[in-house]
């Protein structure tokens, strides 16, 4: 009996322990890791105030290093600047958008997979070739001179892709067999409990409390994240990408508390009004 107890309680702290590192693994593999779910994730961002902002500025910043319009170049700036803008809100700008994330996303997977020392960015030169379309259609005189450069928007820095490679490569390879072993341990755990019922209880608060530890961990993550930014990057456009980038996350560990704590709390219930 000793020995049954004994196993089903390091089984159920397994299934706790584990959760929330199979909430991270299914997250990498099947909404970091796959393309289509990338872009899909992104995508929304094309409407983000702070985003719109940020691409405007980089694409102004580096299209005037290539122009010179004389005494004009400030009132050509602020013009550029508003006619980009107003470029981010057209349909044209969410496809280049997407278009650029799903490069980045695959430089991202094969630096991943494959090593390497360089930064991953997002390039604009496709969004600075459709402007220059735009701006060519609304007989704008400057814009046939506009240069197709590729501007580049960093996404991860080489120093913080080499950190990350190793444990991010770790999590897409286990994707789907954590959550999986998770689930087996919780009910090989309970069958061979004693008192199944404190079992299932004990189960529960163990489970809310490791996805609640989740959740903490991608606030404080979000935080540092913030708190460590260059000043030329726009704090509200990051934060807006590492909210789009988590969302699904955060939410599954919610879900979790809630199924947790529910699964408990009918346990309690059914020892104590049983």
């Amino acid at each position: 009996g000793r020995v049954r107890a004994g196993l089903s309680a390091v089984l159920l702290v397994l299934a706790c322990l584990i959760t929330p590192l199979g909430a991270l693994s299914t997250w990498a593999k099947y909404e970091i890791g796959d393309a289509d779910n990338y872009v899909a994730t992104m995508a929304p961002l094309a409407s983000e105030p702070a985003v719109r902002e940020t691409v405007a500025d980089a694409a102004t910043g580096e299209i005037m290093k290539q122009i010179d319009v004389g005494p004009l170049q400030d009132t050509v700036e602020a013009f550029l600047h508003e006619a980009i803008l107003s470029f981010t809100d057209t349909a044209a700008f969410r496809t280049a958008w997407d278009a650029a994330n799903r490069a980045a996303h695959d430089a991202v997977q094969d630096s991943l997979n494959n090593g390497g020392d360089s930064s991953v960015a997002i390039d604009l030169a496709p969004i600075t070739e459709q402007i220059k379309t735009q701006l060519i259609e609304d007989g704008v005189p400057f814009a046939h001179s506009i240069p197709i450069t590729h501007t580049e928007v960093t996404v991860l820095d080489a120093q913080d892709l080499g950190t990350a490679r190793k444990g991010f490569h770790m999590l897409q390879v286990a994707g789907i067999w954590l959550p999986l072993g998770a689930l087996v341990c919780a009910v090989v755990g309970i069958a061979l409990a004693v008192r199944r019922r404190r079992a299932v209880m004990a189960t529960g608060l163990g489970l809310a409390l490791s996805a609640a530890a989740l959740a903490v961990a991608l606030a404080v993550g979000r935080s540092l994240t913030l708190d460590d930014l260059p000043r030329d990057l726009s704090r509200p456009a990051v934060a807006a990408v590492y909210d789009a980038l988590t969302s699904t996350l955060r939410t599954t560990a919610w879900v979790i508390v809630a199924v947790g704590l529910a699964v408990a709390l009918v346990a309690w219930a059914g020892g104590r009004f049983g």
